[in-house]
């Protein structure tokens, strides 16, 4: 029913438009444009910087005595074995460079708490949305419109950081450790977990804001979706279990089950006659 309804040529210009709508609004907003921007960038230097501390005060050989040793060993031997005979330093980075993907789920997860929140509370608030709700445009197509609006610039932020991060290899010389990174496992999680997870995010996002009275209240119900994606991260560092590529494949499907479900759900809890007679 949704692919049949999204086929159709007015849901797709009701989509597109409401997204054009949704970009105007944000990026001539300079906070906002920054925010989605630099947030990203921010965080994948933040990460960096971690490890690059790590490494440099703690030393490979005393992260070899924690716990981490231990589950790096045993990744490398399951994902990486060629790389076996490099150096502690390569195996760590290695380890660590393979755990990216999780580690930029953060990114749409963080900027979704903020802009999604946003999205339908402050149009609450200003008296925009009734004007559009009493438009042909059916729920979906407003939900959808704006959880694309912020999941797509996040997706495409993603993407860029991950760039930024080979670059960075290559000029402190470790771009020979790329091939040992980049595998099946790495362009599934980057090009269509990420995505996914993303537009999840973002409605998630959306139906907060739909069913909060101020921007606070969008934002704590929010924020609830960084939980299972730190989550994610938890079981892979740990090593309580590693994503192997049947995993990583049931975990991609489990999410888009996820984003169905939650879209039926957003419809279902969105009162657009509520809104309508009340704000």
């Amino acid at each position: 029913m949704f692919f049949r309804n999204f086929r159709n040529h007015g849901s797709k210009k009701h989509i597109l438009n409401i997204i054009g709508k949704e970009w105007k609004l944000a990026f001539t907003t300079p906070s906002t444009a920054l925010f989605i921007t630099l947030l990203p960038i921010i965080i994948i230097f933040q990460a960096l910087l971690y490890i690059y501390l790590i490494m440099r005060f703690a030393g490979a050989e005393v992260l070899m005595k924690t716990f981490l040793g231990g589950v790096m060993s045993e990744w490398i031997e399951m994902f990486s074995p060629e790389s076996i005979g490099f150096s502690i330093n390569d195996r760590f980075a290695i380890f660590f460079l393979a755990q990216f993907p999780f580690y930029m789920l953060l990114i749409p997860a963080m900027v979704a708490v903020s802009l999604a929140a946003f999205s339908i509370v402050e149009e609450k608030q200003a008296k925009t949305l009734e004007p559009l709700l009493a438009t042909p445009v059916r729920t979906w197509e407003l939900l959808m419109g704006k959880a694309l609006a912020g999941t797509i610039p996040s997706i495409i932020i993603c993407w860029f950081c991950a760039l930024l991060v080979f670059i960075i290899l290559w000029i402190i010389g470790k771009g020979h450790l790329l091939t040992s990174v980049l595998n099946i496992q790495w362009y599934i999680s980057l090009f269509i977990l990420v995505p996914i997870v993303s537009l999840l995010t973002f409605m998630l996002g959306v139906i907060g804001s739909s069913r909060a009275k101020d921007v606070k209240s969008a934002q704590n119900l929010a924020v609830f979706v960084i939980l299972p994606i730190l989550g994610l991260m938890v079981v892979q560092l740990s090593g309580i279990f590693f994503f192997t590529l049947p995993r990583l494949i049931l975990l991609v499907i489990a999410f888009i089950i996820v984003d169905l479900i939650v879209l039926r759900i957003s419809v279902k809890v969105f009162d657009r006659e509520s809104i309508i007679i009340k704000w």
